[in-house]
């Protein structure tokens, strides 16, 4: 089947099954549940896994078709806790998980039914990831899980969280670490959300006493080495080098939405135009490697026709795409001026309050996912190989 006939007939089953009502459905409803289930009969919430695993076995061109027809039809997809379900754990547990374990928790994601977050970072284990002193210990057929994770997004309103875990605190520190899967829903755990200088955040502390972990995902003392595969794929959706990042188009929406903010707020009589050379130098140059990043990130999509997660290279879109995204909302502050750092009040419209929220939140961008520091020495390291 070509690629024009196969989204010829997404088309045609969404007109088919997506009413209005369920394409405009809230987050929750039973329209917007309706429109999950039928997703997920068809195997289209996680397209590029194989069938037995709730998928649909879709190569990476027919994956991006998909999500581009979909999108164009507004159908709405399920959340996933910015893809820690369907892109991270979950081709983590393709890769490295038993048979058993793929066929007990990769259904569950595919139709969009499970949650799931991240327990990596801990207070005085951040950058230094491997320094990590949250410790399981086996008893019998599972392990007991002590210590505490911090940045945990969307840890609040998780079914599971993936651990990295101390299982050896002999061995050097980055042999002595293991990966396992946690049910959130016991007495072992307890979650506490953290607000940010925006006013709002998805990132909370998770503590464990006791806490029992049933999976313990490829070998033991291993985790190290899957823990690292499992950022590779983090990185490579926050970039937007996989289907849905080629799906939609970030650089055509910032780009002409700068245009229209110069128009609004400079002033009709200039025409939009920024008067200052050295500003609208600055913001022609943003525009330009924008443009550079998504050309470069196309081009490495079609290089990568299997669709898997490239390895080092996947920290080079990582950092870079983080500092663009700092450089954007600065330039869109500048270009509002006092209108852009409101923070309540009747003064200012609900899109100049969000645009003030929304450059705040901007700055964490370098940080979650593995700060810019990180990116930059993998880099160094892993993809130009020079020394330490």
């Amino acid at each position: 089947m070509t690629i024009a006939t196969f989204r010829e007939e997404v088309r045609n089953w969404v007109e088919e099954n997506f009413t209005e009502e369920i394409v405009n459905a809230a987050e929750g409803s039973d329209a917007q549940r309706q429109g999950v289930r039928l997703l997920a009969d068809k195997g289209w919430i996680a397209p590029n896994w194989p069938v037995e695993y709730g998928g649909a076995g879709l190569g990476f061109r027919e994956h991006i078709a998909l999500v581009k027809e979909l999108r164009a039809a507004n159908v709405p997809l399920p959340h996933d806790n910015g893809g820690q379900a369907l892109g991270m754990i979950g081709p983590t547990l393709l890769e490295f998980g038993t048979q058993e374990q793929k066929l007990r928790h990769l259904p569950g994601m595919a139709r969009g039914e499970v949650q799931w977050c991240q327990g990596y970072s801990e207070p005085g284990s951040g950058s230094d990831l491997a320094s990590l002193s949250t410790k399981a210990v086996r008893d019998g057929d599972h392990y007991l899980i002590n210590g505490q994770k911090i940045w945990t997004s969307g840890a609040d309103g998780a079914d599971w969280i993936y651990v990295l875990v101390r299982t050896d605190p002999d061995a050097p520190k980055h042999n002595g670490i293991s990966l396992v899967l946690v049910d959130m829903d016991q007495p072992g755990v307890t979650v506490k959300p953290i607000r940010l200088i925006s006013g709002a955040s998805p990132f909370c502390e998770t503590f464990f006493d006791d806490a029992i972990a049933t999976d313990l995902i490829g070998e033991l003392n291993q985790g190290w080495t899957i823990g690292k595969r499992l950022l590779q794929h983090e990185r490579s959706g926050i970039s937007g080098m996989g289907a849905s990042g080629a799906a939609s188009s970030p650089t055509t929406r910032q780009r002409y939405r700068l245009a229209e903010l110069a128009k609004e707020y400079l002033g009709e009589a200039s025409g939009g135009r920024i008067s200052d050379s050295v500003f609208r130098s600055d913001v022609i140059r943003h525009q330009l490697n924008q443009r550079s990043l998504q050309l470069t990130l196309n081009r490495t999509r079609e290089e990568n026709a299997s669709g898997n997660t490239l390895g080092h290279v996947t920290s080079i879109f990582k950092a870079v795409g983080a500092d663009q995204d700092k450089t954007h909302t600065a330039l869109q502050m500048k270009i509002m001026g006092s209108r852009g750092i409101g923070w309540q009040g009747t003064g200012f419209t609900p899109h100049e309050l969000g645009a003030t929220r929304t450059w705040l939140g901007s700055h964490a961008s370098s940080i979650a996912g593995g700060t810019n520091e990180v990116q930059l020495n993998i880099i160094a390291k892993r993809v130009l190989g020079l020394p330490d």
